[in-house]
């Protein structure tokens, strides 16, 4: 009859625990960019993507593709981040830990004495017990034994604990690809700067042999009678002003390319470099394919979408909370008050089953706080990840605009470079006949030295497009292989 009693009270408080423990409702929100997303970028369904090619390939060039290697090993910022992972990949195991059973092995030893006048000392003092079998006095105390202790993960609150940490650790992954990108494309986007910076070098140079010249012949004229000192003054200045510049590009290519050995992770040294082929270096064609691939290519893309799954699940592992939760301990050992008897069974072996269930009952506004908590952290991570789509999606639309226009801007600058460039010929010969003005002369230089700075603006700017588009499109890094375990 009692046990009976007893077996309906346990039901009832399960039953009463489960009901108390319920978690409230939610507002969430789904994600709709992924849905929306359009099938193609420019029209096109060919699936050739540039993202598919390895960073060696696209760019080339030896001396660039030796920088990024040796980025790739030495910068402090990638660095950080692979601890960062490393962290990552340990909180996964500790959360898996938490989910098995807890063994522990202990020993342990203590002496007690009795008091005479105690209950337990005047019971042992009445008692006729034959000499040599008394309690020892003081009484001593050894033990070993294991102990466990395991929560039974019925709620999978542990488990979905521990697939969240799987899913940061491989979004830590993907945050360090994102990074790797990101440092090539600053390379290579680095570099290419200092080859036009070199380039602006020589074209200031041979202005400055050109404007040379042009006042070597108006000081002739000048001695000639045929003009007077205004003209010898203009030209001067012009010369001095065009030697000015080239200190300030020096400087200029002095800070890039300690930018460059920033990004590397080494002091200060000359970049190496072949100045003479940025000319020549022009855009190859660029495959976009379509734009579900760059969800699987982008790693911010990739980042976002399990920081968003690890979320959906600590909504889960907060839910679990509400509900009671089992545990069960047990234990097995020796003990004894004397060494020699420790090990001595079944008289000295000792064991213990024991199981438990609770149920939050004061700290439940604390638990619906995390609740609540978790599923705004949620909310916060679709917003994240449709942004990075939308942002991605953008990032390749505008590039290839952008690779477009240039290579219509620079072809229109190479001819205007070039029609200069014969207008200073021109101008040259017609003040020697005194058929044109000096200023005609010196305005004619001005406009030649701006238009192919121009050009060389517009050159950048390609290939800086060239590099914006292959991380637009999630190049730039390689797949590896991760464990969880």
């Amino acid at each position: 009859m009692i046990k009976s009693i007893i077996n309906k009270c346990l039901v009832a408080s399960i039953l009463a625990a489960c009901v108390w423990s319920c978690a409230p409702d939610l507002t969430t929100t789904k994600t709709e960019n992924t849905d929306s997303l359009p099938d193609t970028f420019t029209g096109s369904q060919d699936s050739t993507n540039t993202a598919q090619v390895t960073w060696q390939e696209y760019f080339g060039d030896p001396y660039l593709t030796a920088l990024i290697d040796t980025a790739l090993h030495n910068n402090q910022e990638l660095n950080i981040m692979l601890q960062e992972i490393e962290i990552a990949r340990f909180e996964v195991r500790a959360k898996k830990g938490e989910y098995l059973p807890s063994v522990s092995i202990g020993a342990g030893g203590g002496v007690e004495k009795v008091g005479r006048y105690t209950p337990q000392g005047a019971s042992e003092a009445t008692t006729d017990i034959k000499p040599g079998k008394a309690m020892p006095d003081p009484v001593p105390d050894i033990g070993l034994g294991a102990y466990a202790t395991w929560e039974i993960d019925i709620w999978k609150k542990l488990r979905n604990a521990k697939k969240a940490a799987v899913k940061r650790y491989l979004a830590s992954i993907d945050g360090k690809n994102f990074m790797v990108t990101n440092l090539i494309s600053d390379i290579a986007s680095a570099y290419y700067e200092l080859l036009a910076l070199d380039n602006e070098l020589a074209i200031v140079q041979q202005n400055i042999e050109i404007q040379t010249n042009a006042l070597e012949i108006v000081k002739q004229q000048q001695l000639a009678s045929r003009i007077t000192s205004l003209p010898v003054r203009k030209f001067e200045a012009e010369v001095l002003s065009t030697k000015s510049l080239q200190y300030g590009i020096q400087q200029q290519i002095i800070e890039k390319e300690n930018e460059i050995n920033y990004l590397v992770g080494r002091y200060p040294q000359p970049i190496e470099r072949n100045a003479e082929v940025f000319k020549d270096l022009v855009p190859g064609l660029i495959y976009a394919g379509i734009p579900a691939q760059m969800l699987a290519n982008r790693p911010d893309i990739r980042q976002a979408e399990l920081e968003l799954e690890a979320a959906k699940l600590d909504i889960k592992v907060a839910k679990a909370r509400f509900y009671p939760s089992v545990g069960i301990t047990a234990g097995i050992g020796f003990q004894a008050f004397n060494p020699k008897y420790l090990i001595k069974s079944p008289e000295s072996l000792l064991y213990s089953l024991a199981g438990d269930i609770s149920a939050p009952l004061i700290n439940r506004n604390a638990i619906k706080a995390t609740y609540f908590s978790a599923n705004a952290k949620q909310i916060q991570a679709v917003y994240n990840y449709e942004q990075a789509i939308l942002k991605g999606y953008i990032d390749v639309i505008n590039q290839l605009s952008n690779i477009s226009n240039l290579e219509q801007s620079y072809s229109l600058k190479e001819q205007e470079v070039e029609a200069l460039n014969q207008s200073i010929v021109i101008a040259n010969d017609l003040f020697k006949s005194a058929r044109a003005d000096y200023m005609e002369v010196l305005m004619t230089q001005r406009d030649a030295l701006h238009s192919r700075f121009e050009l060389v603006e517009t050159k950048i700017q390609q290939l800086n497009a060239k590099v914006n588009i292959y991380q637009a499109l999630g190049g730039g890094w390689t797949y590896e292989d991760v464990t969880t375990e």
